[in-house]
């Protein structure tokens, strides 16, 4: 009896001591260095955003201290961000990724068994050329839905008079711009069978810029991605460009991702998530960031994007 006492002791102690020190350990989670007003993390400045904020929370209620590994996600041809944060979690630099949209295609098995590192902060040369064996991406429940928006420039309001944009169709007769290669740009190109198209003037990714021209008068209106023009808005707080207050409604949910081995981390993380958001946490968390934050809605992984544009 005694040897059985001293043996339950001994695993009780041992079961203790494992759950204080698990309870010590970082929660590690990655994010987009260049994703305001998700995640800033720029030198000379205090990192920054909704989604810092949102994990230093998650950490609080958790229990444990959080440690940010910040990475950089190119936006090129060659580029994967499914695979870059699979790789990311593979090599154990994070135990999380956030800001992550919830996508089909963003969540598939990977049809490759290893992938290469984005550059992230403390990377090495050796880092940059290897080949890290990956798994299989598991998401957490949403915790905010990012869609598109149409932006106006200052004179679309005299041209729009009282009319207000309620759907792609009532761009008709604006000097439109877009980005080419874009989701805006196969957006507007197909809507009505083309019927935009002698409207729209593309630009190039990364050499124009897109809003200061809006900005200037130069276009009436775009279409784009929520965040970017709440992080424009933060940078140019007298701009006179203006939402139209319209979301075109294919948009993503973003949450998490873990590796599907992480399945207890991923609970404990949803229950936190669950906890905030019925009680409005979450979104004072964007609003302090200077985010338009919108609940999270169905579908909860968007399907076919692609597909479902060219379909309307």
């Amino acid at each position: 009896m005694r040897a059985l006492l001293a043996g339950t002791a001994a695993a009780l102690l041992l079961a203790v001591t494992a759950a204080a020190h698990a309870a010590g350990d970082p929660l590690k989670v990655c994010l987009d260095e260049d994703l305001p007003p998700l995640s800033a993390h720029h030198r000379g400045k205090p990192d920054a955003g909704f989604d810092v904020a949102l994990a230093q929370a998650i950490a609080e209620r958790l229990g444990r201290p959080l440690k940010i590994q910040w990475f950089e996600s190119k936006l090129d041809e060659d580029s994967s961000p499914a695979l870059e944060a699979n790789a990311l979690l593979s090599d154990g630099r994070c135990s999380l990724v956030g800001g992550y949209a919830l996508t089909t295609d963003s969540l598939r098995v990977p049809g490759v068994t290893t992938a290469k590192l984005p550059d992230f902060d403390g990377a090495t040369r050796e880092d940059r050329r290897r080949r890290i064996p990956i798994g299989v991406l598991v998401p957490s429940r949403p915790y905010i839905y990012s869609p598109m928006t149409v932006v106006l420039g200052p004179k679309a309001k005299d041209k729009l008079k009282d009319r207000k944009i309620t759907d792609i169709g009532d761009l008709a007769g604006l000097r439109l711009t877009i980005e080419s290669g874009t989701l805006g740009d196969a957006i507007l190109m197909t809507f009505d069978k083309g019927k935009l198209i002698d409207d729209i003037t593309h630009l190039v990714p990364g050499r124009s810029d897109l809003l200061g021209e809006l900005e200037r008068g130069e276009f009436d209106a775009t279409l784009l991605d929520l965040r970017r023009f709440d992080a424009y808005r933060a940078e140019h707080p007298d701009t006179g460009i203006t939402a139209s207050g319209y979301y075109y409604p294919i948009g993503a949910n973003r949450g998490y991702v873990a590796l599907e081995t992480d399945n207890a981390l991923l609970d404990a993380v949803n229950k936190v998530l669950e906890d905030m958001q019925s009680k409005g946490s979450i979104g004072q968390l964007g609003q302090a960031a200077g985010l338009t934050w919108l609940a999270p809605r169905e579908p909860i992984i968007l399907g076919d994007v692609w597909l479902k544009i060219l379909n309307r």
